[in-house]
């Protein structure tokens, strides 16, 4: 779905390698929330050490002030529990973590906890996904197994998100499989895209952001509608 300009929080698309220097802008989206509490859901790391993402995210919030709650929403039946969901609708900052994007889309999907979720960023919650995250809000959303396109959450709709390491390539096939009309845009590790409020897009972080439209560069302002 394509949301309103002005009807959501802040959402920043991270390219992944989160919580690490050059991150900075963690610090900002803290600050607008409004609150010192990030309410980190280490869903995609589920079966890599969820426990450890989290206390990645608590030391690296802990020196701009803020502390970190996990969520551990790690099967669909944890994100089909009420309590989860209110914890989400009460958050200031939710925060997604990387991992694997089909596991996180088979948890969220459908579940009490996505639906928290989206009506809390039209509320005005600042969110946040990194890598997994980013990819599986949006949709279409990039298979991460070939490279072609499957059905994210929609989120953002009409809106494609491919993680990369800092001066990779994308992979040609994910180019050319693109739908015509929808933009592609890759997000360097340590950087975020971020969606403001009133429906533009900026770039923050420590790497590039990078448009593609219908095979070509193109700029931020082809999301402008997203």
């Amino acid at each position: 779905m394509s949301e309103l300009p002005g009807a959501t929080g802040p959402l920043a698309l991270v390219g992944g390698d989160e919580w690490k220097p050059g991150c900075e802008f963690d610090a900002e989206l803290l600050e607008r929330s409004g609150r010192s509490e990030v309410l980190v859901l280490p869903t995609a790391a589920a079966y890599e050490h969820p426990e450890r993402a989290v206390e990645a995210a608590r030391s690296w919030f802990a020196p701009f002030g803020g502390t970190v709650r996990a969520l551990m929403v790690l099967s669909h039946a944890d994100a089909c529990l009420e309590e989860n969901a209110a914890a989400v609708r009460e958050a200031g900052f939710v925060y997604l973590s990387d991992g694997s994007p089909l596991h996180l889309r088979s948890v969220l999907k459908g579940s009490a906890v996505f639906e928290a979720l989206t009506a809390a960023w039209h509320g005005g919650t600042v969110l946040a996904g990194s890598s997994a995250g980013a990819t599986v809000l949006c949709d279409p959303m990039v298979d991460p197994r070939g490279g072609a396109y499957t059905v994210g959450l929609g989120l953002v709709g009409q809106l494609a998100v491919v993680p990369r390491q800092r001066g990779a390539a994308v992979a040609w096939r994910t180019l050319e499989l693109a739908p015509p009309g929808v933009p592609l845009v890759a997000i360097d590790e340590r950087t975020a895209l971020i969606r403001e409020p009133d429906g533009n897009w900026i770039k923050r972080g420590a790497g590039d952001v990078t448009v593609y439209l219908d095979g070509k560069k193109g700029s931020l302002e082809a999301l402008a509608t997203r």
